[in-house]
């Protein structure tokens, strides 16, 4: 945290929205807390502006923790000539591993190239070399040419039959949720007031009639209304951008055309053991040669994406039977004496991406760059991208706000530079500058005078950084706390707890889902643990048994839905 930086705030999700109450006005509201919008409040709460983000669901619950959880530069976006996209992305890639090095992790990526691949081995080296070259030489580690036999040591379970060879190259594997959240928790130690469950309901145009200058905003949980001016206001509300677009129309009176083209990603979960890999493995996909990565998750593997077209509300999205058919299809074509069927499927996700529309090319070859528009109505509107490129897209956006308020005369102060590419995120700060996580992981089994074991103090460690030292002295002084949420898994009940008073966490989902990801690892999905983990939460927050019975029912339907797939013919 920079020394400028406010004595960090309560961050329970009713400490915020007292605080929305409190507040007549701010320089930037932002409509949405995913990625962009808590990087877009962080950037600009650094400069100085107050901001405000009001988000209708948690954090990070839609597009941003359901990606693919990868910070890359896009190898395969060389092939479509996207040079400058890709450089952003590795130059990013470079800055996210300095600013949450205990998120933002080297992983190998492997390249087998077979017999009668779309392209040999040669193209493939120098598409390596100018990868490389375009990260200025600074990748987690330098790209290696391996031979058919080595591929075989390397990885045992991938085909070996007519296999050339394979490159090995590296990015770098996320927590997509919790990057959002550590950029959310920043912004709010400078001065932002970050509120979830908040659903911007209406805007209200300005004397002017033209520029919208203030939003309702409905709390969703204890269902009160605020009307908040600002400034300035963005629209980051990813596969709801439109939505949110022609809510503001209505306010100033105009229409507009749809900004985007969302298409469907989704991946599916299995153990590691019945398909072991020790990199993430590029695949072409056999039937529409897309490419595809089997990418290893501790004791799981996860396989994705899909990218179809989406016209369906995006708060439903799931996995469709015929998606998960498609990713087997690949399993099947790479790792064939595994045999992955659909009753090793543990869990799914599915999410949308918001990228722009574009007429006359398939899913795969729509553009993932970003577009920032200004409306007549003066509502500010970022759509595309990438979620490695998001620390850069927030800036651009940011800037054009100053610039907005600059022209409108309304910018009254001189303002800091943000230093969002120098400051670590929370987690970051103090960590060790030889990346050794088993280190710090030393220190928060230390830290819990010995009620965790290895396991847990590194899975802490990787979650929440030097912050996992501080739920270690918690839960050392509260067996309850320490206990573990299941049986034979790392997590502990001190995570809940850190969640509900330090990381806005208001629902069951919240927390199996997104503040840990039992939702998505657990061989039952968490369902074994909602009963414990509801109490515990309403103890904390005062639940009555109604809305504790409501909370468990929700979490079976977020679990229903990941799994519907398997009630499709």
């Amino acid at each position: 945290m920079s020394g400028n930086a406010a004595t960090a705030p309560s961050m329970t999700r009713e400490a915020m929205w007292k605080r929305l109450e409190e507040t007549t006005e701010v320089d930037l509201l932002v409509i949405g807390g995913g990625i962009v919008g808590a990087g877009v409040a962080r950037d600009a709460s650094r400069r100085g502006l107050s901001v405000a983000v009001v988000e209708m669901n948690d954090l990070a619950s839609g597009t941003s923790s359901r990606s693919s959880k990868l910070v890359h530069g896009g190898l395969r976006y060389l092939e479509q000539y996207e040079i400058g996209l890709v450089f952003e992305s590795v130059s990013e890639r470079r800055i996210l591993m300095d600013l949450a090095p205990h998120l933002v992790n080297p992983l190998g990526f492997l390249f087998p190239v077979y017999q009668g691949s779309r392209h040999n081995l040669l193209v493939i080296r120098a598409g390596m070399w100018i990868y490389d070259g375009l990260s200025l030489f600074r990748s987690p580690k330098r790209h290696r040419q391996l031979s058919g036999k080595d591929v075989a040591s390397e990885e045992p379970a991938l085909k070996n039959e007519g296999l050339k060879g394979a490159p090995l190259y590296y990015d770098c594997s996320t927590d997509d949720a919790r990057l959002t959240l550590e950029n959310a928790i920043d912004a709010a130690r400078h001065g932002a007031i970050v509120t979830t469950y908040a659903k911007a309901e209406a805007f209200k145009a300005g004397k002017d009639g033209e520029r919208i200058r203030s939003a309702t905003i409905r709390d969703l949980v204890g269902n009160r209304t605020k009307e908040l001016r600002a400034r300035a206001i963005v629209n980051a509300t990813g596969p709801w951008t439109d939505a949110t677009i022609a809510l503001a129309r209505g306010a100033s009176g105009g229409k507009a055309a749809p900004m985007l083209r969302p298409t469907k990603g989704v991946h599916i979960v299995v153990d590691h053991a019945r398909l072991p890999v020790n990199n993430a493995v590029v695949c072409y996909h056999p039937d529409d040669g897309r490419v595809l990565f089997a990418i290893p998750w501790g004791d799981r593997t996860y396989v994705g994406t899909t990218d179809t077209d989406y016209t369906g509300d995006p708060a439903d999205v799931a996995a469709t039977h015929d998606d998960v058919r498609y990713l087997l299809r690949a399993t099947d074509a790479y790792f064939p004496a595994q045999k992955v069927v659909e009753a090793d499927v543990l869990s799914t996700w599915a999410g949308l991406r918001p990228l722009i529309a574009e007429a006359g090319v398939s899913e795969s070859q729509v553009s993932r760059e970003h577009h920032i528009a200004i409306g007549q109505d003066g509502l500010i509107t970022i759509a595309g991208g990438k979620l490695t490129t998001y620390r850069r897209m927030s800036a651009e956006i940011v800037d054009t706000a100053v610039r907005v308020l600059e022209m409108s005369g309304e910018l009254k102060k001189d303002l800091a530079p943000s230093r969002t590419d120098k400051d670590p995120l929370p987690g970051g700060e103090g960590w060790p500058e030889d990346d050794d996580h088993e280190k710090v992981a030393a220190r928060v089994r230390e830290a819990s005078k010995g009620t965790f074991d290895e396991e847990t103090a590194l899975s802490l460690a990787g979650h929440y950084g030097m912050r996992a030292i501080g739920l270690a002295e918690r839960a050392s002084k509260d067996p309850s706390a320490a206990a573990r949420i299941l049986d034979g898994r790392p997590e502990r009940f001190v995570q809940i707890d850190h969640a509900i008073d330090e990381e806005i966490a208001t629902t069951l989902v919240d927390v199996l889902l997104r503040r840990t990801q039992i939702f998505l690892r657990d061989r039952d999905q968490g369902l074994g643990a909602a009963d414990a983990v509801a109490a515990r939460m309403a103890d904390r927050l005062g639940w009555s048994p109604e809305r504790t019975a409501s909370e468990i029912d929700a979490y079976r339907a977020e679990v229903a839905r990941s799994r519907r797939w398997r009630r499709e013919p």
